[in-house]
C-alpha cells in the first residue's frame, strides 16, 4: 500500500488475541494495525469489558490516539460488529471512515447468539466446533485453551447484548464491503447482502473459498482485501457512483 493510504484497523473475532490475523496484517502493509480489546493485553489482562459499548469506546480511543485520518475498518466475525459500531461512533465525532470491511458476519439485523454458547466455556467450545473446528487451535496447552474459551464466552455474552442495542448505532456513510467463506454457516449470501442496510453508501458482497476462519487464509480473499484497501481512498473520496468497485472488478 502506498504510504499516503489511510490506516487499516483490523478487529479480531470472539476469543481472539489476533495471532491468526498476523499474516493478513503483514499483507496489508505497515499502515495496518490490530485493534486491542479490553482485557486482552497489559495490566487489564483477563478483565473483560463491562459492555459491548466499552469495547467500542476503547477502539475509538485507539483510532483517535493514532490520529488516523479516514481509516479503513476491517472486522472478522465478532470483530465485524465492533468495527461497524466503531465506524458510527467515529463519524459522530467527525472522523470520517474510508470503508468498512466485514468478514464472516451476517448483517446485524439477522444476528442471533445461542444461549448455550454463553453459559459456559464448554458450551462455547461446542458452538465453535459447529461453526468451524479451526476456531480454537488444537495444538495449544489446556491452560491457553481455557483462556481462549473463557474470553470467547465473554465476547459472545456482550455480542448477545449488542443484538438488543444494534439500532442505537446509526447508519454509516462509508462504503461497506462484505465477504464470507463459501463453507461458512454463520454468514449466508443473504446475510452478507443485508449489510447494505447499515450504510447510506454502496455495499459490495463477495464469496471466497474457505470456512468461517479459513477464509482469512484464502489467497483470493487476501488479494481482494489488499485491493479494497488500496482503492477505497480513491473511490470513497467523492460522490459514490460508477467509480465504486463492484463485485466483478475486485
Amino acid at each position: 500500500m502506498p504510504p499516503e493510504s489511510p490506516g487499516v484497523v483490523v478487529f479480531p473475532g470472539a476469543g481472539s488475541f489476533g495471532g491468526e490475523l498476523l499474516p493478513l496484517l503483514s499483507e496489508l502493509g505497515p499502515t495496518a494495525w490490530l485493534a486491542r480489546y479490553p482485557g486482552r493485553f497489559g495490566k487489564d489482562l483477563g478483565r473483560p469489558a463491562g459492555s459491548f459499548e466499552d469495547i467500542v469506546q476503547s477502539c475509538v480511543a485507539q483510532v483517535t490516539r493514532r490520529q488516523s485520518v479516514r481509516p479503513i475498518l476491517v472486522g472478522h466475525s465478532f470483530g465485524a460488529y465492533v468495527a461497524r459500531a466503531t465506524a458510527t461512533r467515529l463519524e459522530e465525532l467527525g472522523t470520517g471512515v474510508c470503508a468498512l470491511v466485514v468478514v464472516g458476519a451476517t448483517a446485524p439485523g439477522l444476528l442471533t447468539v445461542p444461549e448455550s454458547a454463553t453459559r459456559s466455556p464448554s458450551g462455547t467450545a461446542a458452538y465453535f466446533d459447529e461453526i468451524d473446528a479451526g476456531l480454537v487451535p488444537g495444538e495449544v496447552s489446556d491452560e491457553w485453551r481455557d483462556i481462549v474459551l473463557e474470553t470467547a464466552m465473554q465476547d459472545l455474552r456482550l455480542l448477545k447484548d449488542f443484538t438488543a442495542t444494534a439500532s442505537e448505532y446509526t447508519e454509516v456513510h462509508c462504503p461497506v464491503f462484505a465477504a464470507r467463506g463459501e463453507a461458512d454457516p454463520l454468514a449466508s449470501a443473504d446475510g452478507i447482502g443485508r449489510w447494505a442496510g447499515v450504510t447510506s453508501a454502496d455495499c459490495v458482497q463477495r464469496v471466497f473459498p474457505g470456512s468461517h476462519s479459513g477464509v482469512l487464509r484464502s489467497p483470493e480473499f487476501t488479494s481482494w482485501l489488499v485491493d479494497v484497501c488500496a482503492t477505497a481512498p480513491q473511490t470513497s473520496s467523492g460522490p459514490l457512483g460508477s467509480a465504486m468497485p463492484t463485485a466483478d472488478n475486485l
